[in-house]
């Protein structure tokens, strides 16, 4: 894949102005003060793998709607201190997978709570296991335009608020220090990231990698990949339904969530993007922050020669390293 997107130096002050909605505040606040009405009971059993060093639980914890949210509690056996904790949710059509694929973080000593993604697992990846119980109107295939009519039924409107949530539920789970916890992802996940960091209060930080969700109207206009395509491909037969759709698409916006963040940020994109345009990604990044009473430490992590794997596990080694710097603080 070619450079496409703006060359580095207009990236690095990239500030689009981004359509925002009048009641974009009070959307979300009455969305999670409706989400955290609903007192269902945090379920923890053992996930069955007798490991060494590693105690994986099954968690069940109440989402959008106090619908059931499944994921991995993965922490260092026989440690008794309570521990930093890194949320971390799936990139686009990925699930949970499988617990022994969550080992990572318990194994440089800290908690992991990797959160399932609601009716979604069977794009790539080892699968999930939790529905989605809430349909929607017309939509094209996939996640993108499911409710995309008014932001009230958008799918992500349940997924970023069970991500909200998954943040409360690993602040409650046993062994975490609540003071401590990171949200993490890439892709989807890392534009879930960056909507947490703005909606969820008291991050120690967050780490949103060639995030997805961002600048929509940018990226469906400089792509043809799916899943940004979904929203083209449905546009091309409601004519006459772009104005509304954009409307939605602005209370799940990253850069309107990243404005409103008070943690400190890694992020990274990859200047070969085609799927995540590097132009999204710093969009959200260079508005950061930017409503923070102090503005917060960030760092963007470029990968020039990569598409949308970004670094892979060399970006994985740069969040150890922004989790260790923060934690012994």
């Amino acid at each position: 894949m070619p450079l496409f997107d703006l060359p580095l130096p207009s990236l690095e002050s990239y500030r689009p102005a981004v359509h925002e909605p009048q009641f974009f505040d009070e959307f979300w606040s009455s969305t999670l003060a409706q989400a955290r009405e609903h007192d269902g009971e945090l379920m923890l059993a053992d996930a069955g793998w007798d490991l060494a060093q590693v105690s994986i639980r099954d968690v069940i914890f109440p989402g959008f709607g106090g619908h059931p949210i499944r994921g991995w509690y993965v922490r260092p056996r026989g440690v008794q201190q309570a521990l930093p904790c890194i949320v971390e949710v799936s990139g686009y059509g990925g699930g949970r997978g499988h617990a022994l694929e969550r080992t990572f973080w318990a194994t440089a000593g800290y908690a992991h709570f990797f959160m399932d993604t609601r009716g979604q697992g069977h794009g790539w990846g080892n699968g999930g296991d939790t529905p989605d119980p809430v349909g929607s109107g017309a939509s094209a295939s996939g996640f993108m335009t499911r409710g995309i009519e008014d932001p009230s039924d958008y799918y992500y409107r349940r997924v970023f608020t069970d991500a909200v949530r998954a943040v409360d539920a690993a602040r409650s789970l046993p062994g975490v220090d609540e003071s401590a916890v990171f949200f993490s992802g890439a892709s989807q996940g890392g534009g879930i990231a960056l909507a947490v960091a703005g909606l969820a209060e008291g991050l120690a930080g967050v780490m949103a990698d060639v995030p997805f969700l961002c600048h929509f109207e940018r990226a469906v206009d400089i792509t043809d990949e799916f899943p940004y395509g979904e929203i083209v491909k449905y546009l091309a037969v409601r004519r006459g339904d772009r104005t509304r759709v954009f409307e939605t698409l602005s209370y799940f916006d990253g850069v309107n969530h990243a404005k409103r963040a008070t943690a400190p940020l890694l992020a990274s994109v990859a200047l070969r993007d085609p799927v995540c345009p590097p132009s999204t990604g710093y969009a959200a990044f260079n508005w950061y922050g930017d409503r923070a009473a102090h503005t917060p430490a960030k760092h963007m992590q470029v990968w020039h020669d990569n598409t949308h794997e970004g670094g892979a596990v060399h970006q994985l080694a740069q969040q150890l390293q922004f989790v260790r710097s923060i934690a012994q603080q």
